[in-house]
Parts: C-alpha cells; sequence; structure tokens
C-alpha cells in the first residue's frame, strides 16, 4: 500500500548552514502558529546551549500539513560530533533536503552527510540556502554539489536531483537563481514531487525499529521511530529484539503513544505504518532495537552506533576551593549523573577507573564532551577533567589512530603559517584550491589529537577571517608524537586574592586569564608564559608603602584585560599535568600537582 497521504524527510547539512531558521519559516507558512502567536527564532533549537550558540546536537522531529498531505521533518545536528544522530534518523525517511551555503558551498560535513543519505538510496532535493547573502554564489555552487554527487558514486536518478534557491531568513524558495521567491511554495511542492510516499503493509504483522530515544523525567525513556509494518496500539503486547543478538528478546506492553504534531506529541490510540510515532512504557528500550508482534519476532538491521574517538577523565574535585560553589560535589553525585547520560545519548561510553573518584569518558569529539560538561555545570555539578585523549586501535596487530578530514577557508597570505602549523601536527595536504580573488580552501587528512588546541592558533594566524571545520575519517597507523603546545603556564605561588599590583608585574611574562579581586591558590594557572616552561609568579604581591612618595610613583598601573577561557579554549590549552576544575561559577585551570616545591623536586628528579 502507498500512504501518498504522508512524506517522511530529513533536513540536512554542514553546520551553520541554514537547516533550523528553514525548518522555523517551513512550521510559519505551514500554518503551525496562530497569526498573533509569538515564536522565538530557531524554535526547534529547544535547549539552552543549543540557543546560545546557534547549533543544533540532538535530532528534532516536527511535522506540517500542506495540500493534505503531513510531512514529517527531522532538523538533524551539522557537527561531526554528533554525527551518530544523522546516521540513525535517515533509517526513519524516505527522503533528505540537503542544505548547501550559497558562498560557502559543500564543506566537509556536507559530504558525510550527503554520502550516507546516498547509501540509503533516498531521493535528494538540494536547496541553496541563503541566496540572499553578497558573497553568494549562485551559478558555481550547482556545480560544485553535482561534483560532490559524482565523487560519491551518486546514481543517475540522483544526479538528477532537483534545485531550489531558497532564503531560510526571509522564508522564500525560487526554482531559478535569476527570480526572486515570494514564500516556500516551490520547496514544498517539490517535496510532494520529488520524494516517495511510504510503500508500506499496514496488514502485516507489527514491525518497529526505534531509530532515537528521549528521556522524560516523568515517563522514563521514550523511543521514537517509524512503523515498517503493520499497526501499533495502546496496550499491545510487543516483543523487544535486537538485529546485533546484544540483548535477548523480552515482552513488553505499549503505554503510550504519541504522534508528531508541529511543535508538540499528540496522544494517540493507534498508528498505521509509514508513520513517525513516540512511545514510552519500556524502559530499558534502546536505539536499534525493533519492536515485534510476538508470533512474528523479525528483528531489523539497523547501522551500528560509530565508536567514540576521544576521551577525558571526570573525577572529584579535590582543589582548595572544592565544595564551596557547586551543589553536587561527591563522587555518588557524578557516577549517578554520567550514568544517567547514558540513557539518551548512545555515542558515550563511561567507565570505572581503579579509584571511586574517577571515571573514563569517551565521545566523538572534544565538542561532544564540552557540552556534556556545560550541561553538568549549569545543573549543579562540581568536577575536574583531565586533557582529551584520542582513543587508540588495535588494527592488524598496528596501533592506529583516529583521523580526520579538516577544510580550512583561509586568506591567500595565511596559507604559508597554516601549512607550516599543519606539517608540525603530522597533517597531509590533499588539495589546495583557490576560492575567488583572494581565498584559498584546504585540505587536510590529520590525526584527531593533532587538531586538540588548534583552533585558537587557527584564528590568530588567519587573523580571525578562516573557517575551519572536520570531519572523522577512519583510522590509520599511528603517525608519532606531536607537540602539543609551545608555550608554558604562568602559576599562582601562593593564595590569596589577586591584585593590581601583583597583576602588573605577572603580565610581562605573558597575558594573563584572571582580573583583580580573583581569588587564586597555589597551582592554579593564571595566565600563558609563551617561553615554554612553567612559571611560578606571585598575583597576590601588595606594593610596599613607605613614607616617601616620589612623584608619579602613585599612577594608576595600567592592566591589560585579561584573556577570558570558554570550556573549549581551556580544554585546548591545558597539557597532561594539568586539570580544568568545572563548577557552576567558575572554570579555573590547575596542575595536577599544585605545591611549586614539589614539583620542582619532580621535574628535578626526572631530568636526572
Amino acid at each position: 500500500m502507498i500512504r501518498n497521504d504522508l512524506r517522511n524527510i530529513a533536513i540536512i547539512a554542514h553546520v551553520d548552514h541554514g537547516k533550523t531558521t528553514l525548518v522555523d519559516q517551513m512550521l510559519k507558512q505551514a500554518g503551525a502558529f496562530r497569526e498573533n502567536q509569538v515564536v522565538e527564532e530557531r524554535v526547534m533549537d529547544s535547549g539552552d546551549i543549543e540557543r546560545e550558540r546557534g547549533i543544533t546536537i540532538l535530532a528534532k522531529n516536527t511535522s506540517v500539513h500542506y495540500k493534505g498531505v503531513k510531512i514529517n521533518i527531522v532538523d538533524t545536528p551539522g557537527h561531526a560530533d554528533f554525527s551518530g544522530e544523522v546516521e540513525r534518523i535517515l533509517k526513519m525517511v524516505d527522503g533528505v533536503v540537503l542544505l548547501v551555503d550559497a558562498a560557502e558551498g559543500p564543506m566537509p560535513q556536507t559530504r558525510f552527510v550527503l554520502q550516507k543519505a546516498l547509501e540509503f538510496g533516498h531521493k535528494i532535493i538540494i536547496a541553496i540556502n541563503k541566496i540572499d547573502r553578497p558573497d553568494a554564489r549562485l551559478n558555481e555552487i550547482g556545480d560544485e554539489v553535482l561534483e560532490l554527487l559524482l565523487n560519491l558514486d551518486a546514481t543517475d536518478e540522483q544526479l538528477d536531483s532537483p534545485i531550489v534557491y531558497c532564503s531560510g531568513r526571509a522564508g522564500t524558495a525560487s526554482m531559478s537563481p535569476n527570480v526572486e521567491g515570494k514564500d516556500l511554495t516551490p520547496l514544498f511542492e517539490q517535496i510532494l514531487e520529488h520524494i516517495p510516499a511510504p510503500h508500506v503493509d499496514t496488514e502485516g504483522p507489527t514491525q518497529m525499529l526505534v531509530s532515537s530515544i528521549d528521556y522524560n523525567e516523568y515517563v522514563g525513556r521514550i523511543g521514537i521511530g517509524r512503523i515498517e509494518r503493520g499497526s501499533m496500539k495502546v496496550g499491545q503486547q510487543v516483543t523487544v529484539c535486537d538485529y546485533h543478538g546484544n540483548t535477548k528478546p523480552y515482552n513488553a506492553k505499549l503505554v503510550t503513544l504519541y504522534s508528531i504534531e508541529e511543535l508538540g506529541r499528540q496522544p494517540i490510540e493507534e498508528a498505521q505504518a509509514g508513520e513517525i510515532v513516540c512511545f514510552s512504557g519500556i524502559e530499558g528500550v534502546t536505539i536499534g532495537e525493533t519492536l515485534c508482534d510476538p508470533e512474528h519476532v523479525e528483528a531489523l538491521p539497523f547501522v551500528k552506533i560509530s565508536e567514540p574517538t576521544v576521551e577525558m577523565t571526570f573525577m572529584v574535585n579535590d582543589s582548595p576551593f572544592a565544595g564551596k560553589e557547586g551543589k553536587f560535589v561527591t563522587s555518588r553525585h557524578l557516577r549517578e549523573r554520567l550514568f544517567r547520560e547514558l540513557l539518551k545519548d548512545v555515542s558515550l561510553r563511561v567507565n570505572e577507573t581503579d579509584t571511586t573518584d574517577a571515571f573514563r569518558v569517551c565521545g566523538r569529539g572534544e565538542m561532544h564532551l564540552s557540552i556534556l560538561i556545560e550541561n553538568l555545570r549549569r545543573e549543579g555539578y562540581e568536577f575536574q577533567v583531565g586533557a582529551p585523549k584520542a582513543l587508540l586501535k588495535e588494527i592488524d596487530g598496528k596501533t592506529c589512530e583516529p583521523m580526520e578530514r579538516m577544510i580550512a577557508d583561509v586568506p591567500a597570505d595565511a596559507v604559508g603559517a597554516i601549512m607550516e602549523k599543519m606539517g608540525a601536527r603530522k597533517g597531509e595536504l590533499v588539495s589546495m584550491n583557490p576560492k575567488g580573488t583572494d581565498r584559498m580552501r584546504l585540505e587536510f587528512i590529520i590525526p584527531a589529537r593533532g587538531l586538540f588546541g588548534y583552533r585558537t592558533e587557527f584564528l590568530t594566524d588567519t587573523k580571525g577571517e578562516g573557517v575551519m571545520s572536520s570531519v572523522f575519517n577512519g583510522y590509520q597507523p599511528y603517525k608519532g608524537d606531536i607537540q602539543k603546545r609551545t608555550t608554558g603556564s604562568l602559576i599562582a605561588f601562593e593564595a590569596g586574592e589577586a591584585v593590581g599590583y601583583g597583576l602588573f608585574n605577572a603580565q610581562d611574562r605573558g597575558p594573563l586569564f584572571i582580573g583583580p579581586g580573583t581569588m587564586v591558590y597555589e597551582g592554579m594557572i593564571v595566565g600563558e608564559n609563551p617561553r615554554g616552561e612553567d612559571m611560578a609568579v606571585n598575583v597576590c604581591k601588595k606594593k610596599q608603602l613607605t613614607n616617601m612618595r616620589a612623584s608619579g610613583s602613585d599612577d594608576a598601573l595600567r592592566l591589560i584585560p585579561p584573556r577570558q577561557m570558554s570550556i573549549e579554549a581551556a580544554l585546548e590549552f591545558i597539557s597532561d599535568d594539568e586539570l580544568l576544575e568545572i563548577t557552576p561559577e567558575s572554570i579555573r585551570m590547575r596542575k595536577r600537582v599544585l605545591s611549586n616545591t614539589e614539583r620542582l623536586k619532580k621535574t628535578k628528579g626526572g631530568k636526572k
């Protein structure tokens, strides 16, 4: 049976190419909001961090009705760290809208998501977005996308994909680059015409694949997926099984069933094959499992979830300021929270260590883990983390490491500096193409650990004008040692409050991370030493007052504003003998060994 009243699509693209903004306009124009309703921008990005950073972290489901057809839309993340979400979502849909920025063109993540969609054999609509940008290259972008399709061995039918020219912000689309659109009607029409309606068996025994998981404090785990065959009813008995045989089949009951309607979930009694639905009541259900009719237990094949590539150690805070700012500070609190995260984030791994105070947390990249850190911090947790490390793998008796495909769009005069830095980090140049008159696009294959700590240097070398992004590119034999950081740390000599006079004397040694009035402790990192070695400085030193007053001696001290460190910047900065202390109010960097004397003894002992 063909369900002409239904279409299931995913919107895929590189980060920041405008997926969520376009979905906003589709919802508005399909009548999801009242005329007078006040709606936030990027309404699909529901998390605080998603709103602040302007990125999508978790795939979101919504639906619109157009000409009597329900269009289920999945807004997917663009960041490589959340690519596990994209792989799973493509299982639920019959076609994709590939969004490409009208100025940047296809980027690494565009390649990754498009490759996955082609592997599933999905129909594709190419949407060139942000056509109102002053630097838009409308005629060239279409050719670049077709070139990418050819490189990825697309079929003739996929090469014949329609191209729609959109402006997500203005909510317009047209079929020609020279004609300005009035609304998104051309895009809706292409979805109905080009994306196939689900071809399903509504009479057969129930079968549904769980492609996504949500978590709610009240009902527990919520499974989301598409009904592949038959129908589902509230109160129905089902058997939960796994294609890879990781879990033993067991029986369960569907307590509630919801359909996705615009921005909410509507409780329903029954749903037919082809529909994307949510259900609750099965406590242990996870991504990749199949719900079947108990009489016909057949598990559906499923992509294995990609392995993590980066690990960090999360541990209880043991600094002199421990317990002063956080609400949850013990190892029990930290352990419970990390294991609770596993319920909804399937790309994450948490392992116990030899001590009860530390946990090994593995994820898909630095951003994946830094967002987890930020979430914990906002919830009132206080803890410490070590520097990120790449996860090595044994393949055919050789030690291999994760590699990244890194693409950088840089001003032409910065190419030399980028090449030099990439060479030192074991990066290999794959291609180099001019973009316009004064920019170059460089493509490298580089070890994942070679990119740790590089973003700040990259922005400095390109004077803030460079754009870089990377995506996982498989494993290769270990490339040897990479020097992570050429600078040293400025370390507080004693505990106390940083004062202007002490900071004024310390800023000659290098850039500082703290300002006057900041409380410090011995061993805390207060700045960066360009000389490449650690140095203790006394930022609490006050001016000795005497009864002799020279003219001009009391002039105001000029302090250089401190460099504000975000969690990502701090993770990039710290080396293996340093830790990052996270509390709801502060981010502090420190040495593992706080005592200056103890550290000196260790380094002298190590040099002998």
